[in-house]
């Protein structure tokens, strides 16, 4: 390992394009960021809906300068992984996690080499779509919850509303997907996406409470590996209540929920977006304590 006065500085960890292919066959963009020497884990970051592969460098470069290669991806419709007009682009939302996700879960995967999954939001709905989680040893999520604004505080419920019933409608209709990038709140989305995210978020458990998802969310039952599920109490969009509902889902896996109190510890404002911008490192190095902690558990129980 590189002795700790020698270690390169996080932003000396240049990113490396990495083309992957989804099995049904549709091309997404990857970047590796390779540690200096010998790994001793891989990581995939499970980005958030609307949000460019771009957001997570600076954790991407951080991480693998502790000596862990991290890959991130664009989901199909989003940042590189998007086609040249939204315009009657048609998928599935679920295919983000069992298509996309799975295969750079795939690229990833080495065999004696720990595979850990780090969620945003999305990224934390994603871990039981997998057709095949057995390959992660272990998931770490922030931001991730059920997206029903009753778990909202009243005026974000109150935008959500708005945003839902009567905005999105609205831009859908002319544009065709939603012109997300309009209302300053990330990439635009496939209307496939936004009319099934806006679907879900009906719901106080989101998907678990549809009936037509059952056979998809039984799939969560073969979640096993453990996972830590941080949602701070700023976080409008995913307060501590709306992870709850939706990491109960995880039946059959180890879940720890962290709920953070940004102001508190001294990170300032957090919200849905801040646990990846620069003044969150604390929290990436809880993370990587955890993960090593679980590795070294794991290998001792080998």
């Amino acid at each position: 390992m590189t002795p700790a006065n020698t270690r390169p500085q996080a932003t000396d960890i240049a990113a490396e394009r990495v083309d992957l292919r989804a099995a049904d066959g549709y091309p997404l963009a990857a970047y590796r960021y390779r540690a200096p020497g010998q790994a001793r884990a891989h990581l995939v970051v499970g980005g958030a809906t609307a949000v460019p592969q771009g957001f997570y460098k600076r954790f991407a470069q951080h991480v693998a300068a502790q000596g862990v290669d991290v890959l991130t991806l664009d989901y199909r419709g989003i940042g590189e992984s998007a086609p040249a007009s939204l315009r009657g682009f048609r998928m599935n939302y679920l295919d983000w996690g069992r298509q996309d996700l799975a295969a750079a879960v795939d690229a990833m995967r080495t065999p004696g080499t720990p595979l850990w999954l780090v969620g945003h939001s999305y990224g934390g709905h994603a871990l039981g779509l997998l057709p095949r989680p057995e390959l992660v040893d272990a998931a770490y999520t922030f931001a991730t919850g059920a997206g029903w604004h009753g778990w909202m505080p009243p005026l974000e419920r109150l935008r959500v509303q708005f945003m839902w019933n009567v905005l999105g409608p609205v831009m859908t209709r002319v544009a065709g997907y939603l012109p997300w990038s309009k209302l300053g709140m990330g990439e635009d989305l496939p209307i496939d996406v936004y009319r099934q995210w806006r679907h879900w978020c009906r719901f106080p458990n989101y998907f678990f409470d549809d009936p037509s998802m059952r056979d998809v969310t039984a799939r969560f039952d073969e979640v096993r590996f453990p996972i830590v599920a941080v949602n701070a109490l700023d976080d409008a969009w995913a307060p501590p209540a709306s992870r709850d509902a939706f990491m109960a889902g995880y039946r059959q896996a180890p879940v720890k929920v962290v709920t953070l109190d940004s102001r508190r510890n001294g990170l300032g404002p957090i919200g849905h977006m801040g646990y990846f911008r620069a003044r969150a490192t604390p929290l990436w190095n809880e993370a990587l304590k955890w993960f090593d902690a679980q590795a070294g558990q794991q290998a001792s129980s080998a």
